[in-house]
């Protein structure tokens, strides 16, 4: 079983159940607004394959429920075509609404984004640091870089929605957008969504 993303292990009355790819902000806003809860992640990788998310999820949400008075998930839908939510509400629990990060992070700025050009490859602060694991490797363009146009071959432009200035970061995502072959973009769009989203979610009762 994995470790808690809090080291300690006080009993708190709320666990967030986030998303690794989130986890870092979530762990942030929780400091911001002093909750009392502990943050506990979700594999990133089975982004790459959705159907293992729900079930996933839902054995953190049974651990959860037998230590906290509370239980909420920080995660999009990504790809489970309504199979999160469906879990999520035989197990009476909520999440932050959102269909994926990208659009939690960029808000009311991410359909004039996908307007302007459908085919956009988003990065976030995440996924910049782990890009070489996430994309290159696990798609094994590292091994066989032939693939690059397979996979991307209809995407247009690269858009890095920033969450913090971070010189070292802005460098790699420059370097990724190379490794795919297009342009990029940078949008700083801080939090975005995801602070507001879940300040209201943790304030329900």
């Amino acid at each position: 079983m994995e470790r808690p993303l809090r080291a300690d292990h006080k009993e708190v009355p709320t666990a967030i159940i986030a998303c690794g790819a989130l986890a870092r902000e979530v762990l942030q806003l929780r400091e911001k607004y002093g909750w009392p809860a502990e943050v506990v992640g979700v594999p990133v990788l089975l982004h790459n394959t959705p159907n293992r998310i729900p079930p996933a999820v839902q054995r953190r949400i049974r651990e959860m429920k037998a230590r906290f008075e509370r239980v909420v998930v920080v995660y999009g839908d990504c790809g489970t075509a309504g199979g999160l939510d469906e879990m999520l509400a035989a197990e009476g629990v909520e999440r932050v609404a959102g269909p994926h990060c990208y659009e939690i992070y960029a808000a009311d700025a991410f359909e004039p984004i996908m307007t302007e050009a459908p085919g956009t490859f988003f990065l976030t602060d995440y996924l910049v640091g782990s890009f070489d694991h996430l994309v290159l490797e696990n798609l094994g363009l590292d091994r066989f870089p032939e693939l690059r146009q397979d996979y991307f071959g209809n995407y247009t432009r690269v858009v890095y929605l920033v969450q913090r200035d971070d010189p070292a970061l802005l460098a790699r995502a420059a370097w990724a957008a190379d490794q795919l072959g297009l342009p990029l973009e940078v949008r700083r769009v801080g939090l975005g969504a995801l602070e507001t989203r879940l300040v209201e979610l943790m304030s329900r009762e």
